[in-house]
């Protein structure tokens, strides 16, 4: 079976770049599928994560107005198609042009459009929502509907949209480990990229109150160097420089959890979080705001970490000092965390997938 990946970039180090490498590695590896990558102005060089040297990689170079850059993609995904000629198509893109393929791109070929983001994702910068952002909500919810198959990380994920075509296939976990945090130091971890959506600046102003009460403790915050500019200003500001320290990200990432006791997410919207079952199979108990929507459909409040209400600071610190303070309580709901883990299995989330292929090539 021959696959197609249309996604903006992979060149980097984001949840949809870890996840896609995973799957389009287990299926060449595993399942024989020949698999191709189509990004856009460069976006698959140089790669952070390990992709198969067997997977055909493609790039579009697109640009000028908006018009005409929509035009461009519409020209390139046609040419790439035929000549690729995919059994079956997927979009990994949350951007608004992925939304038009539906009526821009004439195929019999099934399109699969996966949501890695929340219906809401940076549409409500700065608190503003505004009439046209709603139009492009109710074109989100139409566009969704013309795809062969709308697939959702989780049924919250699910719920935000109105489609009849849903199906949910969650993100696999990509390592198998069997080394896991004594959960004994002093360290808490974070691991995202530094966008509106991720709200790390509400993570350093829940850490300036906690670390009133316990000032040995580290926060260690993994994100890209040049991203992390305008939350080291806050850091500044807030007088918290040395209980807290910036890490580049790495390819290993669960060497970090193992280092630490406690993962947090503060995120404003979430499509699936990835770093919370990451965590969670390290043995990490994780706290995370109750935003749309990925962390509600991981952590099960007071049994594997603490779901918080969006926005809620000062439960958000209290609950944290609760487990910072509490060493039986961390184990305890770490080991939770490692049962859920298991609902992750890459073997039983990519036999979902071959299942969705050869049902479509049926059709």
């Amino acid at each position: 079976m021959k696959i197609l990946y249309i996604v903006p970039k992979i060149n980097n180090e984001g949840g949809v770049a870890r996840v896609l490498s995973v799957k389009a590695n287990y299926l060449i590896k595993k399942l024989g599928y020949e698999v191709h990558i189509l990004t856009q102005n460069k976006g698959n060089f140089p790669l952070f994560y390990s992709f198969s040297k067997k997977i055909f990689f493609h790039d579009m170079i697109l640009k000028g107005s908006y018009f005409q850059f929509i035009n461009e993609y519409r020209k390139a995904l046609m040419n790439k198609i035929k000549a690729i000629s995919p059994d079956v198509i997927l979009i990994c893109d949350n951007g608004m042009k992925a939304y038009m393929i539906p009526f821009i791109l004439k195929t019999k070929i099934p399109i699969i459009f996966e949501s890695h983001g929340s219906i809401y994702i940076e549409e409500k910068q700065k608190h503003k929502f505004q009439f046209s952002t709603k139009l492009k909500l109710v074109f989100k919810d139409y566009s969704a509907n013309k795809f062969t198959k709308f697939i959702a990380l989780s049924n919250e994920s699910l719920k935000e949209w109105n489609v009849t075509n849903g199906v949910i296939i969650p993100n696999p976990l990509w390592f198998n480990t069997n080394q896991f945090s004594n959960l004994k130091s002093k360290r808490v971890i974070v691991v995202s990229r530094n966008s509106y959506e991720k709200g790390l600046d509400r993570m350093l102003k829940v850490w300036q109150k906690v670390i009133q009460k316990n000032p040995e403790w580290m926060l260690d915050i993994y994100v890209k160097p040049n991203d992390n500019r305008e939350i080291q200003t806050l850091v500044n500001s807030l007088n918290i420089r040395g209980n807290v320290m910036f890490h580049e990200p790495v390819k290993n990432i669960n060497d970090k959890y193992i280092e630490s006791s406690i993962l947090v997410m503060t995120s404003r919207t979430e499509g699936f979080g990835m770093v919370l079952i990451e965590a969670m199979a390290c043995g990490l108990p994780v706290l995370a705001y109750d935003c749309p929507v990925g962390p509600r459909s991981i952590i099960t409040n007071n049994e594997n970490g603490f779901l918080i209400e969006d926005g809620n600071i000062d439960l958000f610190v209290e609950k944290l000092n609760l487990l910072i303070e509490n060493e039986n309580l961390r184990i305890e709901m770490g080991n939770k965390a490692k049962e859920n883990s298991n609902r992750y299995n890459l073997d039983t989330i990519m036999l979902q997938w071959k299942n969705l292929f050869e049902d479509l090539i049926k059709d």
